[in-house]
């Protein structure tokens, strides 16, 4: 009999590794072996024909004392942070909120909150850059009919950057879905409790709903963090970075550096770089998460 059992777990175990092969492989050869030659770069001055030499620190000597585009393009990606994640967690919530009521045609509504999520990244942006059109786009038309000179969108270093937050703001689905997922796994016992002791319905939401509700606003908080440090595509397609370098992001930055100037040593020496921003602030979240979130155990 143990034999049999020895032969089963063997067997299983056989499979087990020939199932998860494809998706190792994968990560192996796409993922870790990219990641460890990423680092191998940051120590040369390596172009895109893979010919360099080894500089030891240089780069990253060059990136805090001879870049003015490193903290130009991080502030950028910091202030876009700093502003789209909170908004985002905001309105994901008070959505989410409207989501959960049970009325008819609750599901078209959830389903029409989430398509932007899922559609084409560089048709939305296209469609967006004509909604921010200063001469013709629908938000300054909408303006006009109210007596209102719209700006120039996307050619003033004032608005460039808001017009951005606002088009990432809009793709917020995503966060809608799991922001309710979390709403409705609150059990609705307590809310009846609540009700019977003469509860409001703003008692309700800052008493029940918020405390239990945050470590699902904390996962889309972390998420929202290293997503929006990661901004490229909108402001590349958009603006390309400009007005006068109000939307160069930190992505971009390392995307020219790597792929337009051909230097791929210092792109790595950016990436690495941003790797270590994002690790320190979801660190400082980490840590500060136990003074706010609240795990119902």
């Amino acid at each position: 009999m143990k034999a049999i059992n020895n032969r089963i777990a063997n067997r299983e175990e056989k499979q087990f590794f020939l199932f998860i092969s494809p998706w190792l492989l994968g990560f192996l050869i796409f993922t870790l072996y990219p990641m460890g030659y990423s680092i191998f770069l940051v120590f040369t001055d390596m172009d895109m024909t893979g010919s360099g030499q080894f500089v030891g620190f240089d780069n990253i000597v060059r990136a805090f004392t001879q870049d003015p585009l490193f903290y130009r393009s991080l502030l950028n990606t910091l202030y876009f942070v700093l502003v789209s994640v909170p908004a985002s967690l905001l309105l994901s919530f008070l959505i989410a909120l409207l989501l959960n009521q049970k009325i008819k045609g609750v599901g078209f509504f959830r389903t029409s909150f989430y398509i932007p999520y899922i559609t084409s990244g560089v048709a939305v942006t296209l469609l967006w850059g004509w909604i921010f059109n200063a001469q013709f786009g629908f938000i300054n038309y909408f303006l006009s009919l109210f007596g209102i000179t719209g700006p120039n969108w996307l050619s003033d270093t004032k608005w460039a950057m808001p017009a951005i937050i606002i088009m990432g703001i809009w793709t917020i689905g995503n966060s809608i879905i799991i922001t309710l997922a979390g709403l409705q796994d609150i059990p609705e016992a307590l809310y009846e409790s609540a009700e019977i002791d003469g509860a409001s319905s703003f008692v309700k939401i800052t008493q029940i709903t918020l405390p239990l509700i945050t470590p699902t606003l904390y996962f889309n908080l972390v998420m929202g963090i290293i997503g929006g440090f990661q901004i490229f595509m909108q402001p590349y397609i958009l603006t390309e970075g400009g007005p006068s370098y109000s939307t160069y992001t930190y992505m971009m930055h390392i995307y020219n550096s790597g792929f337009k100037y051909n230097e791929m040593g210092y792109a790595s020496t950016l990436a690495w770089l941003l790797f270590v921003v994002i690790m320190i602030i979801t660190l400082i979240v980490n840590r500060t998460s136990r003074h706010w979130v609240y795990y119902d155990n």
